[in-house]
């Protein structure tokens, strides 16, 4: 295997790569460590803007003078409101090393969520990104009483802005110069009085089943959780990472920001999440995190371009992929490949598999990370065949991330691995419920005792999730507790695995299966808009909008297609029957999407009660 790919020792085998147990001191530690290394870039105005070690250092550190100059006392809670920039991480490790506790909220979020965040949270100093953002402060800040200032980091459209209460970051910084040198040794005293065990942030929950939760995580479980991250992806200063996803949400903010500060591997922002597919050419990255939506993307856009292609070209990647299939078989089986297999490999890669990675962007990388949701084992392999390693880990905000990994020896699609090094997993004998223990483990639930108390059985977090575990003890979640269908003949279907592998169509980006207490499944389908709208087009198929295109007839049995696509997996009980689309093209702004773009399957069943029940009749 390790001659097919890159395969790098862990650093964290020679021991701790960066000291500090709290998050400041791992940063401070750091940056003195690396010093005019790139430790970030981010393109702006067409250009890529590189933030050294010492550049950042010299940012956080006005940041942290002007909380100081502020009265931000150590415990206080600062929020940030804004998509994933530079100025997010630099405010964050600000708020951390002057002992506070800092706050992610979603761009997405509406001005109601805004306030109950902060509200709940009792934040004291709110960042925000821009003027779009700040409308939502304004908009409830009479109703937070503990608010007492607001950070925007782009000044663009607020320039003749007179607000005592708002201030820009550029005046927060000269704020912090001028504190810095009246009181050169407080951020130092306050970074030294930071402990393991305190509070270090919050990471909110998605709210499917009610208002939001904040997970409290301390700075030992922070510290804990990046060590031992460079076992199972081990990283250093020559590896590019890409930074899209929400900073607020666990994945980014821990295998993103406060890895990349522990391994030293450098971080790289996107312009917006409209441009991740030409970024990612442009960055190309080594090591790619994403979800399993970003992956589906790529894969279908590859399948699509294809159609556009050649009769040759398209003989030529059948081919090439056939050979990374034969590879991929064996790499599944743990059985060797043939030197003639290996040949093979480089000439299809040559002659098209290189051209596929390069579209994508995905030509440098080393390893490919897949979690947050399930994915499907065929996609696994697709990319498996194109000779990237795709790794699945599992993991909730709750466990500060990734519990279990796939090891890069032994990748079994369809499970997600087995327990991090740092922690422990087992399977509830009596429920078959998935649960947790370990260093990484948050503290509980902000103001919600009760709900801590009944997220923990006898040491070990309740995950929620249902599995199993065989015998190399690799582990495989069925379903959600709440969300296994008993239909109305008593069998047990788990949702899950339709749905996964309708996603695999380049034609749907979503779906949810139903039928709990039903005689059949049916399913509500969310299209790829793109790709559904290139296949109207080619088949001349008339619509005037996204509503008019899912109607469409054409489009109904192209979907209808996919679906017994599928439904040829399964046994006659389980396969599904009737489906209709959603005719509103969704965002992460409402409210059927969580922020990381997956259907909320309660509300979903709820909101389209009506039409759900029409399929029944």
């Amino acid at each position: 295997m390790s001659n097919l790919w890159d395969l790098r020792q862990p650093v964290a085998a020679t021991g701790i790569v960066v000291e500090g147990e709290t998050v400041p001191a791992m940063f401070w530690n750091a940056a003195a460590q690396r010093g005019d290394l790139v430790f970030m870039r981010q393109k702006k105005l067409g250009l890529w803007r590189s933030w050294t070690w010492n550049q950042t250092a010299r940012a956080v550190k006005e940041i942290a003078h002007g909380l100081l100059a502020l009265g931000f006392e150590p415990g206080e809670c600062a929020s940030i409101l804004s998509h994933t920039v530079i100025e997010w991480v630099l405010a964050d490790l600000a708020v951390l090393s002057v002992g506070g506790v800092s706050n992610g909220i979603y761009p997405t979020d509406a001005s109601n969520q805004v306030h109950y965040l902060c509200d709940d949270s009792r934040t004291a100093v709110l960042f925000v990104e821009d003027d779009e953002q700040l409308d939502k402060a304004l908009e409830v800040r009479t109703q937070l009483r503990r608010l007492r200032k607001i950070v925007v980091f782009d000044m663009e459209g607020l320039r003749e802005l007179n607000d005592p209460q708002v201030m820009s970051l550029d005046r927060l910084r000269e704020a912090g110069r001028a504190h810095m040198a009246l009181h050169p040794s407080e951020l130092e005293e306050r970074v030294a009085a930071c402990k393991p065990e305190d509070l270090a942030i919050l990471v909110y929950t998605s709210g499917t089943t009610g208002k939001p939760k904040g997970a409290m995580h301390s700075h030992r479980g922070i510290v804990h959780t990046v060590r031992g991250y460079l076992a199972i992806s081990p990283q250093d200063e020559r590896d590019e990472r890409m930074c899209f996803l929400p900073l607020c949400h666990i994945a980014e903010r821990i295998g993103g920001e406060y890895f990349g500060v522990y391994s030293g591997s450098k971080l790289n922002f996107v312009e917006n999440p409209e441009t991740v597919p030409e970024n990612i050419r442009e960055i190309a990255p080594t090591v790619i995190t994403a979800v399993p939506r970003v992956w589906e993307k790529f894969y279908s856009g590859v399948t699509i371009a294809l159609r556009d292609a050649t009769a040759l070209q398209r003989k030529v990647y059948d081919w090439g992929i056939g050979v990374g299939m034969r590879i991929a078989d064996l790499v599944l089986a743990g059985q060797p490949v043939p030197l003639s297999l290996k040949l093979k490999f480089r000439i299809a890669r040559m002659l098209a598999l290189d051209n596929v990675r390069k579209v994508i962007g995905i030509h440098r990388a080393r390893l490919l990370f897949t979690g947050a949701a399930p994915i499907s084992p065929d996609l696994v392999k697709w990319y498996l065949a194109l000779g990237l390693p795709m790794l699945e880990v599992w993991g909730m905000t709750e466990t500060c991330g990734a519990s279990t990994y796939t090891p890069l020896g032994r990748i079994k699609p369809g499970m997600i691995g087995q327990p991090c090094p740092f922690t422990e997993v087992r399977v509830d004998d009596s429920t078959g419920e998935i649960l947790v223990r370990g260093g990484n483990v948050f503290m509980g639930y902000l103001n919600l005792p009760d709900k801590t108390a009944e997220t923990f059985a006898d040491g070990w977090l309740r995950t929620g999730d249902v599995g199993l575990v065989d015998g190399d003890g690799f582990f495989k979640i069925t379903d959600r507790m709440k969300d296994i269908i008993i239909t109305a003949g008593g069998k047990n279907v788990t949702p899950s695995e339709l749905e996964n592998d309708l996603k695999f169509s380049p034609y749907i980006t979503d779906a949810v299966v139903v039928g709990d207490r039903r005689a059949y499944l049916t399913a509500i389908v969310m299209v790829d808009q793109e790709n559904v709208e290139k296949f109207a087009q080619d088949h001349d198929i008339p619509f005037s909008n996204y509503a008019s295109l899912t109607r469409a007839p054409e489009v109904q049995e192209l979907i209808w297609q996919e679906i017994e696509r599928v439904n040829k997996k399964f046994a006659r009980v389980e396969q599904i029957k009737k489906f209709f689309l959603l005719e509103t093209q969704l965002t992460a702004e409402d409210e059927e999407l969580t922020p990381t773009m997956k259907l909320k399957r309660k509300l979903v069943e709820r909101k389209y009660a009506d039409r759900i029940e029409a399929m029944y009749q």
